[in-house]
């Protein structure tokens, strides 16, 4: 199976970016590396998987907060950034893609993905939301790019939590404790996310929704 897994460069002042470290050791995908810049990004992306042709496509994004490795099922069109994106660029209420879908569904099987990063010893849960920043703006151009070029490629979004060192660096024992997990760790989930995206079709019937 070709799989190409994309991470991002570091962004808001960081030095590194988890998502970026963890997709170069997972064992026989190609990875590329992402602007943290909208449009940029998604060129970027185009352009991999034109190059490599793969039939999986993995997006990787930090995610400062959350305590488990969660695979997105839902990507929309909308651009509403909190803080400016590497290139200074900070849009509100704008359409990642003009007159397209209001949103798209992951094409990958969410449910088998996160089973198999918990059988692998890694927390996981299914999220509904990737937020509204550059992630998202992947991920909603990850899945067009699928709908209007390349529709046998199966395409999703991981969100992971920041590593160790991130913590540390935020200011020490005097700060509130945030979620972390080893970068070697996030790589596991990714590689059986992965495989499991390659040999399951049919999700998973099991319950993965949130109350909010």
């Amino acid at each position: 199976m070709r799989a190409l897994l994309a991470g991002f460069e570091p962004f808001d002042g960081a030095t590194v970016n988890p998502s970026w470290e963890a997709v170069r050791l997972v064992p026989g995908a190609h990875a590329v590396l992402l602007p943290c810049v909208f449009g940029a990004a998604t060129d970027r992306l185009r352009a991999a998987m034109l190059e490599h042709g793969p039939e999986v496509v993995v997006c990787v994004g930090q995610a400062a907060g959350r305590a488990d490795v969660t695979v997105e099922r839902v990507a929309i069109n909308l651009d509403d950034a909190r803080i400016p994106d590497n290139a200074g660029d900070q849009p509100v209420d704008r359409p990642v893609v003009p007159g397209g879908p209001a949103a798209y569904f992951a094409t990958l099987p969410v449910k088998a993905c996160v089973a198999a990063a918990r059988k692998a010893g890694v927390p996981a849960s299914v999220s509904h939301s990737a937020g509204t920043f550059v992630c998202n703006h992947v991920f909603y151009g990850l899945m067009h790019l699928i709908a209007t070029e390349f529709p046998q490629v199966r395409g999703g979004f991981v969100h992971v939590p920041v590593a160790p060192g991130q913590v540390l660096d935020q200011g020490g024992p005097s700060m509130p404790s945030m979620p972390s997990m080893p970068v070697t760790m996030v790589a596991e989930a990714l590689t059986a996310i992965v495989t499991a995206a390659g040999l399951v079709h049919d999700d998973l019937r099991l319950t993965g929704g949130s109350l909010h």
